[in-house]
């Protein structure tokens, strides 16, 4: 760990320090702590004034320790006012915070977080524990601070407190090249990779939220989703944590999620459909209100039409409904408000024309490759094959380029060479989606490219399919699969049956429907599955990987 550059920090900062200066009170993060008589969540909050305090404090104790400019740090912490405490400090003297989903598997994770190179290590006394015994996978980490309580030597977050001792010193704000932040991928679709996120990519993810929002000052926002929290903090916003754990989202109680924006009068929302599906249940059967609510912002996987459709009935006629299409590497890409999407869109995708996810992003730029598992080293590679877009039917591979676009993987290094294209001084983002793009600029998702099918009669798209036969009555959900080898895969459609539906009468339905289309004439067998596994981060992600295992085990059978 070293001095030797000069001191910066990210300069997205200055918005937080205007926003102490004009707003020290206000309630920054308003967070769950215990229950009350009636079994809700109780709720403390930190002020803005205290949250700069406590940050600049931890940025002080990193410093003394030589956690500087470029010092990567990995953080396990739950979502509270801890983690943007830790995040926040190490933003303010240039550290690098490495960020990953504890439940992705524990030798998964450790493989990754080894793969870090980490030279320090803030986590919660289960994650320090971990590092302990698994001491061979962290080999440099030279400085460790618990959150909670230590059965070892050193320091813990509480003992560091809240007050720093002074001023920190004066600081320049670093190139927006400069790493600030690694996160790693869900490993959902595919191994885990370690997105280097820059300083300009925050910020300019700052001023797409800020836009995407119409510039209107965001009050109180719910937090799902521990990045929107960062951005919003920055943004003045009161950001409410509702308890959850944040490997199993989907387990988020809709009654707290109700209350929470009942009792701080929430305006905005930031959850994914694991999380917007219950509450929307929750409603329906309770016929509770969220008259606060002015919009909703959801990603992490398409949000079901039903879904969106069904909340505008039970939200204030005024508010606003977005789904947010994005990757670690790129977040956002593109967004849609419900009612643009609730117009012929649905229909259009009901009919194998892919789900709309709306149009790109703030200074977002997107285009359509050929197909290919292949590296594509430079634009010049993917001109060469633009001839093979015809054989897909116009359907390709989605790349992004723009300011919030991660520009490399720290690893492996292998990734930068299969999943980014240099195109002069413009870095393209593969983002392994397949799509097309409309005469209106919007993007068709039609599925993953790793997930897709090779048969016989050519390419399959999976979500392209499955929209098709979601609208059959009975449906859950579907997962389009392929069962033998590339080329002459058979398409098998797995089926999640709605509660207390006819399996016989829906699998003739599902017949029936297949018939009426070109894109799903191929689907040869129905299978019915009691529940599909999804993705550990959103969990909505369906894991098609595996529910094709599945399938073909059904089919020996």
């Amino acid at each position: 760990m070293s001095h030797s550059l000069p001191t910066i920090y990210w300069r997205a900062l200055d918005r937080f320090s205007d926003i102490v200066a004009a707003h020290p009170e206000r309630e920054a993060v308003i967070y769950a702590d215990g229950r009350n008589r009636d079994g809700l969540p109780d709720y403390r909050h930190l002020t803005y004034a205290e949250l700069d305090a406590w940050s600049d404090t931890i940025a002080e104790r990193f410093a003394e320790a030589g956690v500087t400019r470029g010092v990567r740090t990995i953080v396990l912490v739950r979502p509270g006012p801890e983690l943007y405490a830790v995040l926040y400090g190490l933003f303010k003297i240039g550290a690098v915070p490495v960020v990953i989903d504890p439940g992705m598997g524990m030798f998964k994770m450790l493989r990754c977080l080894q793969a870090a190179d980490a030279e320090a290590f803030v986590g919660v006394t289960e994650a320090q524990a971990l590092r302990i015994v698994f001491r061979a996978y962290f080999r440099k980490v030279r400085m460790a601070v618990t959150v909670g309580r230590s059965w070892w030597q050193g320091p813990t977050l509480e003992s560091w407190g809240r007050t720093p001792a002074s001023a920190l010193p004066e600081r320049e704000p670093a190139p927006d090249d400069e790493p600030l932040l690694i996160a790693y991928t869900t490993g959902s679709t595919g191994p885990a990779k370690a997105v280097v996120l820059t300083h300009g990519n925050l910020s300019a993810m700052i001023d797409q939220v800020d836009a995407a929002r119409e510039h209107v000052a965001p009050g109180t926002s719910l937090i799902t989703a521990p990045v929107a929290g960062i951005l919003e903090l920055l943004l003045g916003s009161r950001c409410v944590l509702p308890p959850l754990i944040p490997s199993k989202v989907g387990a988020t109680d809709p009654a707290h999620v109700v209350d929470a924006v009942q009792r701080y009068q929430v305006k905005t929302m930031f959850a994914s459909p694991a999380v917007l599906i219950p509450l929307l249940r929750h409603i329906e059967q309770t016929g509770a209100a969220l008259p606060s609510i002015e919009s909703i912002y959801s990603g992490g996987a398409p949000v079901p039409d039903w879904c969106i459709a069904a909340l505008r009935q039970v939200l204030p006629e005024p508010a606003k409904v977005y789904s947010g299409y994005g990757a670690t590497e790129a977040l956002p890409m593109a967004t849609i408000e419900s009612r643009e999407l609730l117009g012929d869109l649905v229909e259009q995708a009901h009919t194998g024309y892919g789900v709309c996810v709306g149009t790109p992003a703030l200074h977002v730029q997107a285009r359509i490759i050929a197909i290919t598992d292949d590296p594509l080293p430079d634009w010049a590679d993917v001109e060469a094959r633009a001839a093979d877009l015809a054989a897909s039917r116009g359907i390709g591979e989605l790349v992004v380029s723009g300011p919030n676009v991660s520009p490399r993987y720290f690893w492996p290094q292998a990734a930068n060479r299969t999943g980014k294209i240099a195109d002069g001084e413009v870095i393209w983002h593969r983002t392994g989606d397949l799509a097309w793009i409309d005469d209106a600029g919007r993007i068709r998702f039609c599925g993953r490219k790793s997930q897709r099918l090779e048969t016989a009669s050519g390419p399959m798209f999976t979500v392209q399919v499955e929209q098709v036969f979601n609208t059959v009555e009975g449906v859950a959900r579907t997962a389009l699969v392929g069962v033998g080898a590339r080329g002459d895969q058979q398409p098998v459609l797995c089926v999640e049956l709605a509660p207390a539906a006819d399996q016989a009468a829906v699998e003739d339905r599902l017949r029936g429907r297949r018939d009426e289309f070109d894109i799903t004439k191929p689907v040869a067998e129905f299978l019915f599955h009691p529940r599909f596994p999804v993705d550990i981060r959103h969990n909505a992600k369906i894991g098609r990987e595996k529910l094709a295992v599945w399938a073909a085990k059904q089919l020996d059978g």
